[in-house]
């Protein structure tokens, strides 16, 4: 499926299946020790898919989400070890400020796997022309929310003792950081 967040498109499948997984990394084309994130309509839900996600975790995760974040918590149940690619002990997640039209769709299913609908090191799609016609034919559905920012969410990974900006992205990270901070 293709659905529009607020950052680019993203490709998606449901997280609770390996096989919908493999599928999402094969038509990308894209190296399975890459981790793809678990996209979630509200925080409610990305809870209910991550219930080891509470204290400072949660609590970063409510002064960031929804919004244009990628963030990396600690897994210490090892839960979707199919969307983590090489490092198991830890997961992504999002709860993007979605469209109207996208976010119908993933609260009526809980969560989502995604990943930008581009090609392993293609440009990020912004409409949904922009998606390669390989990912676009083999998908069963898409959402269209006409053109999007087009720049890919900031990744911060706050597994471990520091946080660690992975990506700068469609945020300031140094305002995300901040924030964090703050909480202390």
């Amino acid at each position: 499926m293709l659905l529009p967040t607020d950052t680019v498109y993203g490709l998606c499948s449901t997280p609770h299946e390996p096989e919908a997984a493999e599928r999402l990394y094969l038509l990308k084309g894209r190296d399975a020790s890459q981790p793809l994130a678990i996209v979630a309509a509200d925080l409610e839900r990305l809870l209910e898919c991550l219930p080891e996600l509470g204290g400072r975790a949660e609590a970063i995760a409510r002064a960031l989400l929804p919004g244009p974040y990628t963030l990396v918590f600690a897994n210490p149940a090892r839960r979707y070890p199919w969307l983590t690619g090489a490092r198991p002990d830890t997961i992504g997640v999002r709860v993007p400020d979605l469209p109207e039209e996208a976010r119908a769709v993933v609260a009526q299913v809980g969560a989502v796997a995604a990943t930008s609908a581009n090609l392993s090191g293609g440009l990020d799609p912004r409409s949904l022309e922009d998606v390669p016609p390989e990912i676009r034919s083999a998908c069963a559905a898409e959402v269209d929310a006409g053109e999007l920012p087009g720049t890919p969410s900031t990744v911060i990974d706050f597994s471990g003792a520091e946080p660690r900006v992975l990506r700068e992205g469609a945020a300031a990270s140094a305002e995300a950081l901040r924030l964090v901070a703050a909480l202390r």
